[in-house]
């Protein structure tokens, strides 16, 4: 932890955004994504949600025929998210898996994205953002799911890979339905994470209210 914030410390930013939140000028995550902006450093997402976890889901050899002959990499896909909202995956490929590892942590930084939760099933009126607020889809591949507002105390109705990013995003209960190559895991990964961008991809009524 004292590693991290040295480096944060001494971080010089490269991009008008990335000098915005060192300054203090951007101070919450949520106004980048309410102004469309585009995070192009991961140590923004250091600074605005220090409590980030990661997560290894899959890890594969690769292997690649060039001139010099067969060369062979890791591939590593990462999920960070904070239990609370916020969630990105990523890829990294290197020759030693440390550094794939710091690759896809580093790409699934830059693809963190806000998930809008609240309690959509009919058969639960919390009114507590356990679930999803209404159904959604989302596609990577082959592969369509389908995430369904679910009551209170059903858990996690999904596949081990979909379990994680819906977990680090702070999703507690849900049902899904999907279909396609499923065992591909970077696809049905993908396919869970496109889905629960899909959450923010209209206003809602709710919306409405709070503007």
């Amino acid at each position: 932890m004292a590693a991290q914030q040295q480096i944060l410390e001494e971080w010089v930013p490269k991009t008008k955004l990335g000098w915005m939140v060192k300054e203090g000028k951007i101070s919450d995550i949520k106004e980048i994504f309410n102004n469309n902006l585009v995070i192009q450093e991961p140590e923004i997402v250091d600074y605005l949600l220090p409590n980030l976890k990661h997560e290894v889901v899959d890890v594969n050899i690769v292997q690649k025929q060039t001139d010099a002959g067969r060369m062979t990499r890791f591939r590593v896909l990462v999920v960070v998210g904070n239990f609370d909202g916020y969630v990105g995956i990523g890829l990294g490929k290197a020759k030693q898996l440390r550094q794939a590892i710091d690759k896809a942590i580093r790409n699934a930084k830059l693809n963190v994205i806000p998930v809008r939760r609240g309690c959509g099933s009919w058969a639960c009126s919390c009114n507590e953002p356990h679930s999803v607020p209404f159904t959604v889809e989302g596609k990577a591949g082959s592969v369509r799911v389908r995430l369904i507002p679910a009551p209170k105390g059903t858990g996690l109705v999904a596949g081990d890979a979909a379990k994680v990013v819906l977990r680090y995003a702070g999703i507690k209960d849900i049902w899904t339905w999907s279909r396609g190559e499923t065992r591909t895991t970077i696809n049905f990964v993908a396919a869970v994470y496109d889905a629960l961008r899909n959450t923010y991809k209209f206003v809602t009524v709710y919306d409405w209210a709070r503007r």
